[in-house]
C-alpha cells in the first residue's frame, strides 16, 4: 500500500517570523534591483526621445518607455505589498517578543513568591518582638551596671545644690573678711619698680681731689682713717 499511495512525509516545523521576514526582505530587493534596471533604461529612452524628431521613430520610443512606465508601477506596488507585509511580521514579532518578556516575568515572580513563603514559616512576628524584649531588658540591666560601678563613695547622692552654692558664697564673704582684718603696714608692699621693670641706677666712682683728699658718696671730704681709728 505504501508503494502504491506512498508514505505520509514528515512535516518539518512551520517557518518562524524572521525566517518569513528574512525572505520578504528578499524578495523587496529584487524587486528594488527591477526598479532600478527600468529607471535605467527610461532614462536612456528619454535621451533618444529628446534628441530624434517628431515622427514614427519619436512615437515608437515613445511607445517602449510607457511599457516600461507600466512594468515599474507593478514593481512599486509589489514593493509596497512586500513593505506591509514585513510591517506586520514586525508587528507580530514585537507582540511575540512582548508574550515572551511576560512569561518570563510571571515565572520569575512566581519562584520569588515560593522563596518568599518559605522564608516567611522560618520568621515568626512573636520571635522578633521577644528578641526586642530581651534586647531592652539587656540595655536597662548594663545601664543599671554602670551606674552602680560610676557611684562615688564620698559624695551623698540627696546633695542639694542650692545649699552648695550657699556654703560657696559664705566662703568668699569670710576670704573677704580676712583680708580685710589685716593692719596694712603688715601687708606686702607691691613693687612699683619690679612692675614698671626700670634699669637700676648708675654709680659714680668717688673722685679724688688734687690735694689727695678723698670725696664720700655724697662729694663730701671722707674722713680720714687715722682719726677714725683715735
Amino acid at each position: 500500500m505504501k508503494k502504491i499511495f506512498g508514505a505520509k512525509k514528515d512535516k518539518g516545523p512551520p517557518p518562524s517570523i524572521q525566517d518569513a521576514t528574512e525572505r520578504i526582505n528578499k524578495r523587496g530587493e529584487t524587486v528594488d534591483e527591477k526598479i532600478k534596471k527600468l529607471d535605467e533604461e527610461l532614462a536612456r529612452y528619454k535621451d533618444q526621445i529628446r534628441k530624434t524628431r517628431p515622427g514614427p521613430t519619436q512615437e515608437a520610443i515613445k511607445a517602449r518607455a510607457i511599457r516600461l512606465l507600466k512594468h515599474k508601477r507593478m514593481y512599486e506596488e509589489q514593493r509596497n505589498m512586500l513593505y506591509n507585509q514585513t510591517y506586520n511580521l514586525d508587528q507580530v514579532a514585537f507582540a511575540a517578543d512582548g508574550l515572551k518578556d511576560a512569561q518570563q516575568t510571571m515565572n520569575a515572580m512566581k519562584a520569588a513568591n515560593k522563596e518568599l513563603k518559605g522564608m516567611m514559616k522560618t520568621v515568626k512576628i512573636e520571635d522578633i518582638d521577644n528578641m526586642q524584649d530581651e534586647m531592652t531588658d539587656l540595655m536597662d540591666v548594663s545601664n543599671e551596671i554602670q551606674e552602680t560601678l560610676g557611684r562615688s563613695y564620698n559624695i551623698p547622692d540627696d546633695v542639694d545644690e542650692e545649699e552648695l552654692m550657699g556654703e560657696l558664697d559664705a566662703l568668699e564673704s569670710d576670704m573677704e573678711f580676712e583680708s580685710a582684718a589685716v593692719p596694712s603696714y603688715l601687708q606686702s608692699e607691691p613693687d612699683f619698680d619690679a612692675d614698671l621693670n626700670l634699669p637700676a641706677a648708675p654709680t659714680r666712682p668717688a673722685a679724688v681731689p688734687a690735694g689727695g683728699q678723698q670725696e664720700d658718696e655724697l662729694g663730701l671730704p671722707g674722713v680720714p682713717r687715722a682719726s677714725l681709728r683715735s
